[in-house]
């Protein structure tokens, strides 16, 4: 996982959730939490990002376009499954842990925000938003934006987006264990599909194509220099 505010990033600070739950565990349940209701907008099941990719994730992935970069990785499942796919993939995330984990993996990672300067900018043939982490930054545009920055002409972002068509929504959470343990307040954007494809229009990218893989959404949208 990756993002946050300029402050604190997904599930960092406090008890540190996310990063207890990769140095001792590794199975449990994530809750995304709203600071102004309490409310659990989304969940994580720690195993299934720890583990391999599975059927959906590999249907999610589909044929993608060399080089891959893959935006808050986590321990490195979807790097895997397009390095099996013959693709050249590099993972990016902001926890430490889960870049240890995806190298132990024989993963190759990189303990970077998307923000921050990267190999191969302006030469990515393909990036990978997946479980949530189109709400990095709390602006989905402002990531979209970035991620146009980083493609080659041509080359495509893949963003898993929420159930709900037109969810498109910023707030305040934070991330809850099942030990209660709890991070520190973060900015996070949760968007549904119909408001991806929106922000990716507003971003520059062309025909925003909408797909239902199992119970999973996914916007796929190409880069083109203008």
């Amino acid at each position: 996982m990756h993002g946050g505010s300029p402050h604190v990033w997904f599930a960092a600070g406090g008890d540190e959730p996310w990063g207890s739950a990769l140095r001792t565990r590794r199975t449990g349940t994530l809750r995304l939490r709203r600071v102004s209701s309490g409310e659990v907008a989304q969940e994580w099941e720690v195993g299934a990002l720890c583990g391999p990719a599975g059927t959906e994730d590999l249907a999610v992935l589909g044929a993608v376009r060399s080089p891959v970069l893959d935006v808050g990785c986590g321990p490195g499942r979807m790097v895997r499954a397009a390095a099996a796919g013959a693709a050249a993939a590099l993972g990016i995330d902001v926890s430490a842990e889960a870049v240890r984990l995806a190298r132990l993996a024989g993963t190759p990672a990189l303990e970077r925000s998307v923000f921050d300067r990267l190999p191969l900018e302006g030469r990515w043939g393909t990036i990978l938003l997946l479980d949530g982490n189109i709400g990095i930054g709390g602006n989905p545009t402002q990531l979209l934006e970035r991620c146009a920055a980083l493609l080659d002409d041509g080359g495509t972002v893949v963003v898993e987006s929420a159930s709900t068509p037109d969810l498109d929504e910023t707030d305040v959470f934070t991330v809850i264990d099942d030990t209660d343990g709890e991070s520190e307040p973060f900015a996070w954007a949760r968007a549904g599909w119909r408001a991806v494809a929106a922000h990716a229009s507003r971003a520059g990218f062309f025909s925003p194509v909408h797909e239902v893989v199992g119970e999973r959404h996914v916007v796929r949208a190409t880069f083109r220099r203008r």
